[in-house]
């Protein structure tokens, strides 16, 4: 399975994100490209504690989807919902500022993420409330996986 703790893994998806450009068409979805690069951010200042988000869990999200949705060999759809937060269409995301800019402070979140520098499983997921550190890890190239697939990446 796939996860930012491998290093080829953390590699292989920050390639793809640097794919990614402004005009890049979405598959699926609202956000423009620019957009989605600020809600990877957002997700990931979840993850390390630097973005307050609401708690949207329950049961079967902290057992049932939580497991399938790191654990099984599916991949997730589109139109999943998102906390308000790090909603782009009328949320309180990040707005996009410099494309290039924005990229690089995903791709520092990442590396901060992946190297391990933070205690991850202090943190609540907004759905899947507690997660190990690894789950963290394993959530984190899933989430990233499912929007540059949006994009095509």
């Amino acid at each position: 399975m796939k996860s930012l703790a491998r290093r080829r893994d953390t590699e292989e998806i920050l390639r793809r994100l640097r794919s990614v450009r402004p005009e890049s068409a979405r598959r699926w979805g609202r956000m423009s490209a620019h957009q989605m690069v600020c809600h990877l951010a957002d997700a990931f200042r979840v993850a390390i504690g630097g973005l307050p988000s609401s708690d949207r869990s329950s049961l079967p999200y902290r057992t049932i989807v939580k497991w399938l949705a790191l654990y099984a060999p599916l991949r997730w759809p589109g139109g999943i919902p998102t906390t308000p937060e790090i909603e782009q269409n009328g949320g309180g995301g990040t707005p996009p500022g410099d494309f290039a800019t924005d990229v690089a402070r995903v791709e520092s979140l990442v590396g901060v993420v992946a190297t391990g520098t933070v205690d991850l499983a202090r943190q609540r997921h907004p759905l899947f409330g507690r997660m190990t550190h690894a789950a963290w890890l394993r959530w984190g190239y899933l989430h990233m996986d499912h929007h540059l697939r949006q994009f095509g990446a």
